[in-house]
């Protein structure tokens, strides 16, 4: 393959309700999408960041620098025989994960078109359906939060994580273990916690929940470790972990019983893939997470989320879940079961609605040669 051209948009589309975690709350998603030609084939990928940089360092504008000023140039007309080839000639770049993460997806896309298999075939994945669960943000009542839960558990959501912070975290949780005593429920800090918090965090244990993701600063893996020590609850990287060789370390220091994957989080498909056998190998369940991904993304991680390792449902939800109207004509539908379809056309399985691209977009640059 030979990537022979690339344009990249930026994307805003409303989401049907704000989505609140620890740090910030969203009332519309900003993408930055990459349409390529890759031997002939339009080729298309996704860059997770957001617009501001509350979740990780990058966003959507470090991202497109990057991608045009670094990455696109070390890989434009190369011949790649394998989309995680990327990785080898985008080392000379530190960091920008989720840039990289999308180029490779750019080409994973295309490799699955120009072979005509889809992403789920390319990987060997078995499964046809992927069991799914949501993510609720938080809310402003307690009343809300329940009719928030009633309502997915309805639909046919398998698991529910709640998102929560200091002094935000014991009640919604009682609340909602009270109501659906069965309900297969976690929590999610993104971070907002010290160690100094510990003893409301260990409260957390009576509730039996499925785990509880990054309490602590992503880069606090020993206090972690300290953590899970005295925790009977599983703890989840999600932000400590941007690699490969971090998800070793992390095990390696027992700071967590289970790792969230996210590919754009870890640099791309093949650094997922690689965090997945590494888990699978050690017993340590994985699950997908989601980043209010297009339907783009949203393809890719179900595609990974097929794969054996992924035993607890994922944070990946039905198209309606965020978005009146997606940019790819084939809208995630969840099915009775909690499952959502793997799409098993070629390349991603999804197919970009040109008139939506152009309702939602909001800036498109051709990058240079």
């Amino acid at each position: 393959m030979k990537l022979n051209a690339l344009r990249l948009h930026i994307v805003k589309l409303p989401l049907v309700r704000p989505f609140a975690s620890a740090h910030h709350t969203l009332t519309e998603r900003h993408f930055l999408l990459l349409e390529a030609e890759v031997d002939g084939v339009t080729a298309w990928g996704e860059c997770a960041a957001f617009e501001t940089p509350f979740y990780t360092a990058e966003t959507i504008q470090t991202a497109r620098h990057i991608l045009r000023d670094f990455l696109y140039p070390v890989v434009r007309g190369r011949p790649l025989g394998h989309p995680a080839e990327v990785q080898t000639y985008v080392q000379g770049v530190r960091g920008h994960p989720m840039a990289t993460a999308a180029l490779e997806m750019v080409l994973w896309d295309a490799w699955g078109r120009l072979e005509g298999r889809s992403l789920a075939d390319l990987l060997s994945a078995p499964r046809s359906q992927v069991p799914v669960g949501v993510a609720i943000g938080r809310q402003p009542s307690m009343d809300v939060l329940l009719e928030r839960v009633a309502d997915y558990v309805q639909q046919g959501y398998r698991r529910v994580k709640l998102k929560i912070k200091p002094g935000d975290d014991l009640l919604p949780v009682q609340t909602v273990r009270r109501a659906f005593p069965d309900l297969p429920l976690q929590v999610d800090a993104n971070a907002a916690y010290q160690r100094s918090d510990a003893q409301y965090l260990l409260k957390l244990d009576d509730y039996g929940l499925l785990l509880i993701e990054q309490p602590l600063p992503a880069e606090d893996l020993p206090g972690h470790a300290r953590l899970q020590a005295r925790l009977r609850t599983p703890l989840c990287l999600d932000e400590s972990v941007a690699s490969p060789l971090q998800a070793r370390v992390a095990l390696e220091m027992q700071a967590c019983r289970t790792l969230n994957i996210k590919p754009a989080r870890v640099g791309g498909l093949s650094q997922a893939i690689a965090i997945h056998t590494l888990c699978l190998e050690q017993g340590i369940a994985v699950w997908c997470g989601g980043m209010l991904e297009s339907g783009l993304g949203r393809a890719l991680n179900l595609a990974l989320a097929a794969l054996p390792g992924f035993t607890l449902p994922g944070d990946i939800s039905a198209t309606a879940r965020y978005y009146h109207q997606d940019i790819i004509l084939e809208p995630f539908v969840l099915t009775p079961q909690g499952t959502l379809a793997v799409p098993d056309a070629p390349g991603l399985g999804v197919t970009v609605d040109r008139a939506a691209l152009r309702r939602f977009c909001v800036f498109s640059e051709t990058v240079q040669d």
